[in-house]
C-alpha cells in the first residue's frame, strides 16, 4: 500500500490553472483576427478559418506559384506542389462588406488578396502590391479607418510599417512613406488598393534613427497611432492624432496633414520606456487608454499605465518633433503623464480593456505564458490580480488579445502554435452567496431566482447581488460600535453589496440582544441599540441575522469594549482595534465614532515595540517555479525576533506566509511557498508585532520542462551518469525514477539547461518514467529511460609492454570511455589503466588502457568498473602444447562418439517401433469402444426413483438463508414439535420488531450499515436472511421494503452501467431478493420442478455409476465435466453379484439380491452400489449404515473377507493401491455376503481408509500415483489420451438429454398459461422501473429478468439439490450440475458465443440445443409480459397466504437478537443518518428505547 501510494503521488501531474479550450496549429501564429462570426488565423504555411468555439472550419494553404513572366503569385490547392509561400503582414477582416484583407510578402514582392468573410477558400480579388513590411516580426500596424467627408463615408487601410537602418525594401513594388492610406473599395478614387498621393507621403524626421509601431485604433472621427521613436537620448513613447473628418473631396492628403502628437511619459521608468502592448478603455469620457511599458527596455520589469489620450486641438498640426508630412521644420512637443499606475508585474506582453458597467477590466498577457484579469473600480483602484490562466513552460502571449465579441464571455489567447479560448470569469465555480461575492468579481452576480453564482447576463428576469462599485471593503458584512452615553452602545451592521434591477422591499434584520428604540432596517444597514448593558471582558457574543428576498444570513459579531483593548501601540493592536468594529485615534483604541475606522491608517503607523529593525541582505535561491521552494536561505541582520516570513506584490494581494526554523540572528531557514502566478514578489520578515521589515525580491517562473535524455538507456547495475535536457532546469530538486518510487536521487549538477544524477539500479530490463521532484510536486519527464542488460566483458590481453586490450559483446548501451574505469590487479595490489580507445564491429567492442606506473602489462586479474557494477577477467592462457594437444584428441573422441551413437540409436529405433505398435492399438480400441457406446447409448436410465425425498418448507428455506452457517441455521429454525407453539417476543424483541417496521428507519439502516467499509459482503447476505426470518410473518411490508431498496440501488451512480443490476450479490437487497423468491416460489417448486430436477440427479447418478469412478479423486468415465473425466481407467469388465443379507444372528440369510458391479470397482464402492439396489428395489434404506457393513465373497464352503486394504494390497512405492474386484478375482455370477460389523468383527481394528487424514497421499485407485516409470506394471504403463475418452462426455449427455429438457421446459413453461404470481409481479415492477428511468433499450430489461430470476434462483436450485432434497452431492455430481446449469444460463443470454477450437467442452457440449432454447426463453418472457397485471390485493392475499403457512416455522426472537448485533456495532452511524436523513424524533427515541432496552440484558446470554 505505501508503495502504490508513493507511485500515485509522483504520478500525480500538474493542471493548467484554469481549464480553456485549445486549439492547436501546424506551425507559428502570425496574426488573428475575430469577428462575430468566428476567428481568421495565419501561420507561416496556412490560413485558419474557425468558428467561435474554436471548431475549425476550414484551413487554406498559403503556397502558390510565383509566376516567372511577371511578378505574380497564384496560390494554389492543398496537394499541389508550389514554388513559394505567402508571409502573411495584414489580416484585416471588413465586416461591413463582408470580406477579408490578406497581404504578404512572397519573395520580396507584395501580394494582396480580398476573401470571403465566410469561406476563406474563395478569392474574390487579388493584386500585387505591398502593404506591411516585407519581413516579419516587425513593428508594424494596419487597422481599418473611416473617413466622413460631406456626410459620406469612406474606408481605408492606415498601414503603418517600422522603419530602421536594416529595414529590407522590396524589390518589385513601392511603398511610399511609413503610413499609408489604401482604398479597400474599387469605387474609391485610384481604385482598390491605391494608397496616398506623393504630395502627402509620412516620413520620419531627419534626427530619428528608428520607429516601430505598436497599435492603432480609431474613436469617433480621430485615429490613434501609438509608436516607439528611437532617438539619440533614447527611445520615446509617441502618441500620434489623426483627424478623418473634412469638407474637401481631397480626403486621404488632408487626414495625412492633420497630424498632431504627444509624447507619453512612463513616469518611474523614465525616458528608456518602451511601449509593448496598449488597449483603449472603451465607454469613457475623457478617453482613457492602458498601456504595457517596459521600465528597462528588457521586457522583464513591465508596468500597466492609465493615460488620458483625448485629443488636444490646441496642439498644430504637421508640427510634430518625430514625424512629417510635408519639408516643414517647425515643431512643438506636447508630453502626457499617466494618470495611474494599474500594475507591475514582470514579462507582461498584451492587455485588452473592457468596460462592465463602472468597473475597468484588464485581461493581461504575459511573456512567460500567463492571463492575468486585473479589476479597477471607478476609482481607478485596484483589485488583486486573478490568474486566469498559467502555461507550466514560458510560452510567450501573441501581442493582441481579443474578446468574444457575441456574448463578451471568452478570451481568445495566442501562443506560438495554438489558439485558447479562456472564460472571462469562473462564476459557475462558486457555490454561495457569500463565495461570489469574495470573489470581488463585478461579471459575477449572485441570481437570487436560480441560487447559483451566474453571469448577470443569465440571470433575467430576477433579483441578483454583486459586490459594491468600489474596494473599501474586506467583507460582505462590517459592523461599528458607537457609545455616545453612558451604558448604551449602538451597533451598526451594514451589508457591502450592490443590488438590482430593485432595491429589496423585504430587507430585515434580527439580533439575537434586545435592541430598546432601535430604528427600523433600511437597506442597506441595520442599527441596534443596547441599553444598561456591561461588556464582559472577553466581549459578548452577538449574532445577527439578515433577510433580503429570499436569502438569509446569520452574522455572529464579538462585541467589545473598545477602551479596554489596549497596549502598546502597534500595526497588530490598531487592525485588532478595527476588526472589533472601534475606531483608532490617537495610537488608541476607541469608539468608532471617536476614531478612524479605515485599517488604511494601521498601515502608516510605525510599531512603538522595543524590536531592533531587522535587515535583510540576501535570499537564496531567489529565483524559483511556483511550485515554490522548501528550505530556503534568507540572510541578513537582527533576525533573532523574526517568527515568519512574509511574500507579497506591489499591491499587498493575498500575502503568503512562512514559518521559520534554524534563526541564528544573522541567518534563517524558511519554506517558499507555491503560488497561482509568475512574476517578482517582495519578500520582509515579521517580527511579533506583525510588523514587516525588509525588501528583498524573489522572481517566481515556470515549471522545468524535461525535453531529452542522455544517454536515453543505463545497464540494470545503474551508477551511470545521465543528463537531463530541457529548460528551467535549475528548479529540479532530485529525481525519480518510477520502477523505484521511495529512492531519490540527488542531482550532481545544476543548470538551466540541464542537470546531472546517477541513475539507480533495477531487477529486469524495462522502461522507467523520469520524475522530476520540484519543491513538494513531482512532474514527468517527456520520455522514459531504458534499462538493459548489464555489459558482458569476454576477455582481457596485454598487447604490448604496457598495454591492455579488453573485449566485450556489443550491446546498445553505447558505452564511453570515460564511463569505464579500470585498474590491474598484480599481487594484491591495484594500479591504474588508463582508457586510450575503443573500436567496434558486429559482435564485440574491444577497449585498449595502458597501465600506469608498471613497466611491463602482465597481470594476475583486470578489475573494470562500470557505474555501480565490477568486473573482474583473468587474461588469456597461451600455452600452446595444451592446444595441440586438445586439437589431436577432438577427433579421436568424435570417432568413439560416433560408432556408440550408431548403436544406441539402433536400439532405440526397435524398442520405439514396437512401443508405437502396442500405442495404435490401444488407441484403436479406446475409440472403437467410444464409437460403440455413443451408438448403443438408449438412455435406459431408471425413471421410477420412489419416494421423493422433500426437504421440508423450513429447512429448504434455512438453507437459502444461510447456506455456510450452521450456527445462524439452527438459530433461526425452530425444532421439531415447536412449529404448533406460538412463541410470545420478549420486550426487547417486541420493541425491535416495531423499529424494524419502521420503512424510514429499515432503509436508512440498510444504507448506513452498507457504506460502512468493514461491513463486508457476508455480512450484507447474513443482515438480509436475518430481516427475512425477522419479517416472514409480513410478507407484504418485507416486499415494500425491497422494492425500495431496489430502486435506491438502481440510483446509484456504481449504476450507470444499467446492464450489470443484480448481476452480482454485492448489496443486501440483491441477497433479499433471491430470499423473496425462494419464498414465493417455494410451492411452484415443489409441485412441478422438483420432481423433473431429482429425476435429473438420479439419472446422473446411475450414468456415472455406470462406469468405473475413481476412489480417491472421483473422477469418472461417464461425466459431463471435462475437468471431473477419468481418461486415465484400466480395462473393466461389468459383473453380476448375487448378493446374500443377514437376516438373524443364528447365520440366516435372504434371498438373493442381483447387484451390478464393475471388476474395478473397490470394496466401499460394491457396498455403496448395493445399499443403492436394496433402496431401489424396495423403496426403503437398509437398516445399517455402510460402514457397519463387512461384505464377504463366498468361495464353496468357505468365505473371504474383502477390504479395503490388507496384506496383499499391491504397493507403488510408498502408495498403496485399494483392492478392487479384480485384485480378489472375483468373477461373474459370484455370490456376496453382507454382515454387520457388530456380530462379524473384522480381521483387523482399523477404520475406514478414507478417515485417514493422508488418504489421498497414501491410497490410489484408477490414477497412477507420480512414481518411477519403472515401479509400475506393464499394463498400468500403456498410455492413455484425453481426448480420445471424450466421447463419453457425449454419451453421457445424450443418457441425460431428455432429463434435461424436461426440466428445461417445466422451468420456463408456464402451467395453465400462467406464470407464479412471484415472478409475474416483480416482471411488471422492472418494467415500471425501465419505463421511469427512460430505459428503452429491451436488452436491459432482458438482463434485468434474466439477472433476477434465472440466475438469482434457478441456477442456485440446479447447482445446489440439497437445498431441496434429503441427499449428499459429491464433488463429481457437482461437476456436472455446473455443466447443465451454464447451458440454462446460456439460454438467457442475448451475446452469441463465437465457437473455435480453444472452446470448453462444456460450451460445445449444449451448442446446438442453445439457439433453440433461447427462443423458447423469448417467447417465455413475451407470453409473462403479455399476462395481465396481477391486482395488488389479489398479490397481497397470496404473500399473507405464504406467511399465515409457514406461521411459527421460524425463531423470530433469535433473528432479531442477532439482527440488533449489527445495529449495536453501528450504532452511531445509524444515529447519523437518521440525523442527515431529518428522522422524526419520536423515531430516535424508539431507537435509543431499544438500545436501553437490549443494554439491560447484557448481563444474560443471548441463548
Amino acid at each position: 500500500m505505501l508503495l502504490l501510494c508513493a507511485l500515485c503521488a509522483l504520478w500525480s501531474t500538474v493542471p493548467h490553472r484554469t481549464a480553456g479550450k485549445a486549439f492547436s496549429l501546424d506551425g507559428h501564429t502570425q496574426h488573428f483576427a475575430v469577428t462575430r462570426d468566428g476567428l481568421y488565423v495565419s501561420t507561416e504555411q496556412n490560413l485558419y478559418q474557425l468558428r467561435s468555439d474554436l471548431s475549425l472550419v476550414r484551413r487554406v494553404s498559403l503556397r502558390g506559384l510565383v509566376l516567372s513572366s511577371e511578378p505574380k503569385f497564384v496560390r494554389v490547392p492543398d496537394g499541389t506542389a508550389g514554388n513559394g509561400t505567402l508571409m502573411v503582414n495584414v489580416l484585416l477582416p471588413f465586416t461591413s462588406n463582408n470580406t477579408l484583407v490578406l497581404c504578404g510578402v512572397v519573395n520580396d514582392c507584395g501580394h494582396c488578396e480580398v476573401l470571403s468573410l465566410q469561406d476563406v477558400s474563395t478569392v474574390i480579388y487579388t493584386e500585387t502590391i505591398l502593404l506591411g513590411p516585407v519581413t516579419k516580426h516587425t513593428e508594424s500596424v494596419a487597422f481599418l479607418v473611416t473617413e466622413v467627408t460631406n456626410g459620406r463615408n469612406n474606408t481605408y487601410i492606415l498601414a503603418a510599417t517600422e522603419q530602421s537602418p536594416k529595414s529590407r525594401k522590396s524589390e518589385c513594388t513601392i511603398q511610399q512613406g511609413i503610413l499609408n492610406l489604401f482604398n479597400t473599395e474599387d469605387s474609391q478614387e485610384g481604385g482598390i488598393f491605391s494608397f496616398s498621393l506623393p504630395s502627402a507621403i509620412f516620413h520620419l524626421r531627419d534626427n530619428i534613427e528608428q520607429v516601430g509601431f505598436v497599435d492603432g485604433f480609431q474613436v469617433d472621427s480621430f485615429i490613434y497611432l501609438f509608436s516607439n521613436v528611437k532617438s539619440s537620448p533614447g527611445n520615446v513613447v509617441r502618441l500620434t492624432w489623426l483627424e478623418a473628418k473634412h469638407t474637401s473631396h481631397v480626403l486621404k492628403v488632408y487626414t495625412l496633414k492633420s497630424l498632431r502628437g504627444a509624447t507619453l511619459s512612463t513616469g518611474s521608468s523614465g525616458s528608456g520606456g518602451k511601449l509593448l502592448a496598449s488597449s483603449m478603455i472603451p465607454g469613457t469620457v475623457p478617453l482613457r487608454w492602458a498601456g504595457v511599458f517596459s521600465v528597462d527596455g528588457t521586457g522583464a520589469n513591465t508596468e500597466l499605465l492609465m493615460f488620458d489620450i483625448s485629443p488636444d486641438r490646441s496642439v498644430e498640426q504637421n508640427k510634430d518633433p518625430h514625424f512629417k508630412v510635408d519639408d516643414t521644420s517647425k515643431t512643438s512637443l506636447k508630453t502626457v503623464r499617466p494618470q495611474k499606475t494599474l500594475l507591475k508585474q514582470s514579462h507582461m506582453s498584451s492587455v485588452l480593456a473592457l468596460k462592465h458597467g463602472a468597473w475597468s477590466l484588464f485581461f493581461i498577457g504575459t511573456a512567460d505564458g500567463q492571463l492575468i484579469k486585473l479589476v479597477v473600480d471607478k476609482h481607478y483602484q485596484s483589485a488583486c490580480p486573478k490568474v486566469l490562466y498559467r502555461a507550466n513552460d514560458d510560452q510567450e502571449v501573441f501581442p493582441k488579445l481579443h474578446v468574444d465579441e457575441v456574448e463578451h464571455k471568452h478570451v481568445y489567447v495566442a501562443f506560438t502554435n495554438q489558439i485558447m479560448r479562456i472564460p472571462v470569469s469562473k462564476c459557475s465555480t462558486y457555490k454561495t452567496l457569500r463565495d461570489c461575492w469574495s470573489a470581488q468579481d463585478p461579471q459575477c452576480v449572485w441570481c437570487i431566482s436560480r441560487q447559483r453564482c451566474t453571469f448577470q447576463s443569465e440571470c433575467q428576469n430576477s433579483s441578483w447581488v454583486s459586490i459594491p462599485e468600489d474596494f473599501q471593503e474586506e467583507n460582505i458584512f462590517s459592523f461599528k460600535a458607537e457609545s455616545k452615553a453612558s451604558a448604551q452602545i449602538t451597533i451598526i451592521v451594514q451589508i457591502h453589496v450592490t443590488v438590482g434591477p430593485t432595491k429589496p422591499h423585504n430587507f430585515a434584520c434580527q439580533f439575537s440582544q434586545p435592541c430598546e428604540r432601535s430604528p427600523p432596517p433600511s437597506y442597506p444597514q441595520c442599527i441596534c441599540v443596547l441599553h444598561n448593558i456591561q461588556l464582559p471582558a472577553q466581549g459578548l457574543d452577538v449574532a445577527v441575522k439578515m433577510r433580503m428576498w429570499k436569502e438569509e444570513w446569520l452574522e455572529k459579531l464579538n462585541l467589545r469594549n473598545c477602551s479596554e483593548i489596549t497596549g502598546p501601540p502597534s500595526p497588530a493592536l490598531c487592525r485588532e482595534c478595527i476588526t472589533a468594529g472601534c475606531g483608532w485615534s490617537s495610537d488608541s483604541c476607541s469608539w468608532a465614532n471617536e476614531g478612524s475606522t479605515n485599517k488604511s491608517v494601521c498601515q502608516k503607523m510605525e510599531s512603538q515595540m522595543n524590536y531592533e529593525k531587522p535587515v535583510i541582505s540576501s535570499v537564496s535561491p531567489n529565483v524559483v517555479s511556483f511550485f515554490g521552494k522548501n528550505h530556503a536561505l534568507l540572510k541578513g541582520h537582527n533576525l533573532k525576533h523574526v517568527t515568519r516570513v512574509r511574500i507579497h506584490t506591489d499591491l499587498n494581494c493575498s500575502p503568503l506566509e512562512s514559518p521559520v526554523w534554524d534563526n541564528t540572528g544573522e541567518s534563517l531557514t524558511f519554506h517558499i511557498p507555491s503560488t497561482e502566478n509568475k512574476g517578482v514578489v517582495q519578500v520582509c520578515v515579521v517580527l511579533p508585532d506583525n510588523s514587516c521589515h525588509g525588501n528583498a525580491k524573489i522572481t517566481y517562473g515556470s515549471l522545468p520542462s524535461c525535453t531529452d535524455i542522455k544517454p536515453s538507456n543505463t545497464w540494470l547495475s545503474g551508477g551511470r551518469t545521465i543528463t537531463l535536457v530541457g529548460s528551467n532546469m535549475e528548479f529540479v530538486d532530485a529525481v525519480v525514477h518510477s520502477h523505484s518510487p521511495l529512492k531519490t536521487l540527488a542531482v550532481r549538477f545544476r543548470k538551466p539547461q540541464n542537470v546531472t544524477y546517477t541513475c539507480p539500479a533495477a531487477g529486469s530490463p524495462l522502461s522507467s518514467i523520469v520524475l522530476l521532484k520540484v519543491a513538494n510536486q513531482t512532474l514527468n519527464c517527456s520520455r522514459p529511460i531504458t534499462y538493459l542488460p548489464d555489459p558482458v566483458f569476454i576477455s582481457t590481453k596485454a598487447w604490448d609492454h604496457t598495454s591492455i586490450i579488453i573485449e566485450k559483446k556489443a550491446d546498445k548501451l553505447g558505452i564511453l570511455l570515460e564511463e569505464l574505469s579500470m585498474w590491474a590487479v598484480v599481487k594484491g595490489q591495484n594500479y591504474s589503466c588508463l582508457m586510450k580507445a575503443n573500436k567496434s564491429n558486429n559482435d564485440t567492442d574491444s577497449y585498449t588502457c595502458e597501465i600506469k606506473n608498471r613497466a611491463s602489462a602482465n597481470f594476475e586479474q583486470l578489475m573494470i568498473q562500470v557505474g555501480d557494477m565490477t568486473v573482474m577477467l583473468k587474461p588469456k592462457s597461451s600455452n600452446l602444447l595444451l592446444i595441440l594437444l586438445v586439437l589431436l584428441l577432438i577427433p579421436c573422441i568424435f570417432i568413439v562418439l560416433l560408432i556408440v551413437y550408431k548403436k544406441k540409436q539402433n536400439q532405440l529405433t526397435n524398442r520405439m517401433n514396437s512401443l508405437m505398435e502396442n500405442l495404435e492399438m490401444d488407441i484403436r480400441n479406446d475409440i472403437r469402444q467410444g464409437f460403440i457406446d455413443l451408438q448403443t447409448e438408449n438412455a435406459d436410465l431408471l425413471e421410477n426413483v420412489g419416494t421423493i425425498p422433500f426437504l421440508d418448507y423450513k429447512h429448504f428455506a434455512s438453507r437459502i438463508f444461510f447456506p455456510e452457517s450452521e450456527a445462524l441455521m439452527k438459530a433461526c429454525v425452530n425444532d421439531i414439535g415447536q412449529d404448533g407453539v406460538i412463541v410470545q417476543l420478549d420486550g426487547c424483541c417486541q420493541s425491535l420488531s416495531k423499529l424494524i417496521r419502521d420503512q424510514f428507519f429499515l432503509t436508512s439502516m440498510v444504507h448506513t450499515l452498507e457504506e460502512q467499509k468493514n461491513f463486508s459482503i457476508k455480512d450484507k447476505c447474513v443482515l438480509a436472511s436475518l430481516l427475512t426470518v425477522a419479517l416472514h410473518s409480513d410478507l407484504s411490508y418485507l416486499t415494500e421494503v425491497m422494492e425500495v431498496l431496489l430502486k435506491d440501488l438502481m440510483q446509484q451512480s456504481s449504476n450507470t452501467q444499467p446492464k450489470l443490476l443484480l448481476r452480482r450479490t454485492e448489496s443486501t437487497v440483491e441477497k433479499l431478493l433471491t430470499n423473496w423468491m425462494s419464498i414465493c416460489l417455494y410451492g411452484f417448486l415443489r409441485e412441478g420442478v422438483g420432481q423433473q430436477l431429482f429425476l435429473l440427479v438420479s439419472a446422473l447418478s446411475q450414468q456415472i455409476s455406470k462406469g468405473p469412478v475413481d476412489c480417491v479423486t472421483e473422477k469418472a468415465l461417464y461425466t459431463l465435466s471435462e475437468d471431473w473425466l477419468l481418461w486415465q481407467a484400466q480395462d473393466f469388465q461389468p459383473l453380476k453379484l448375487e448378493v446374500l443379507f443377514e437376516v438373524s444372528s443364528d447365520g440366516e440369510m435372504s434371498e438373493a439380491l442381483e447387484v451390478a458391479v464393475l471388476s474395478c470397482d473397490t470394496v466401499d464402492q460394491v457396498k455403496e452400489k448395493i445399499l443403492a439396489t436394496f433402496r431401489t428395489k424396495f423403496g426403503f434404506p437398509y437398516n445399517s449404515p455402510l460402514r457397519e457393513l463387512c461384505i464377504e465373497y463366498v468361495r464353496g464352503n468357505s468365505s473371504l473377507r474383502l477390504e479395503e486394504v490388507d496384506l496383499s494390497s499391491e504397493r507403488l512405492g510408498d502408495v498403496t493401491m485399494l483392492n478392487t474386484m479384480k485384485h480378489y478375482k472375483i468373477p461373474d455370477g459370484a455370490t456376496i455376503k453382507v454382515l454387520s460389523r457388530k456380530t462379524h468383527a473384522p480381521l483387523s481394528q482399523q477404520g475406514s481408509v478414507k478417515d485417514d487424514q493422508d488418504f489421498s497421499g497414501k491410497y490410489f485407485h484408477l490414477i497412477d500415483p507420480d512414481i518411477v516409470e519403472d515401479l509400475k506394471n506393464p499394463e498400468r504403463k500403456k498410455l492413455k489420451l484425453k481426448e480420445v475418452h471424450l466421447t463419453k462426455l457425449l454419451s453421457t449427455k445424450v443418457a441425460v438429454h431428455s432429463f434435461v429438457e424436461k426440466l428445461f421446459r417445466c422451468i420456463w413453461g408456464l402451467q395453465s398459461n400462467r406464470a407464479p404470481l412471484a415472478v409475474k409481479h416483480f416482471f411488471d415492477f422492472l418494467d415500471v422501473q425501465a419505463e421511469d428511468r427512460k430505459i428503452s433499450d429491451p436488452d436491459v430489461l432482458h438482463i434485468w429478468k434474466t439477472n433476477s430470476l434465472p440466475l438469482r434462483f434457478w441456477v442456485n436450485i440446479l447447482k445446489n439439490p440439497q437445498f431441496v432434497f434429503d441427499l449428499e452431492k459429491s464433488p463429481h455430481l457437482d461437476g456436472c450440475l455446473s455443466v447443465i446449469a451454464q447451458a440454462f444460463m446460456d439460454s438467457f443470454s442475448l451475446s452469441d458465443t463465437q465457437l473455435g477450437k480453444h472452446t470448453p467442452t462444456n460450451k460445445l457440449l449444449y451448442a446446438k440445443e442453445i439457439p433453440k432454447y433461447k427462443q423458447e426463453v423469448k417467447m417465455y418472457y413475451k407470453q409473462i409480459q403479455d399476462q395481465p397485471s396481477i391486482p395488488d390485493a389479489d398479490f397481497t392475499a397470496f404473500l399473507q397466504k405464504e406467511s399465515k403457512k409457514h406461521e411459527n416455522e421460524f425463531n423470530e426472537a433469535g433473528a432479531l437478537k442477532e439482527l440488533y448485533k449489527f445495529i449495536q456495532r453501528y450504532f452511531p452511524e445509524i444515529q447519523e443518518k437518521l440525523e442527515q436523513n431529518g428522522a422524526p424524533s419520536e423515531l430516535k427515541e424508539h431507537l435509543h428505547h431499544v438500545k436501553k432496552q437490549f443494554d439491560e440484558l447484557k448481563s444474560c446470554s443471548w441463548n
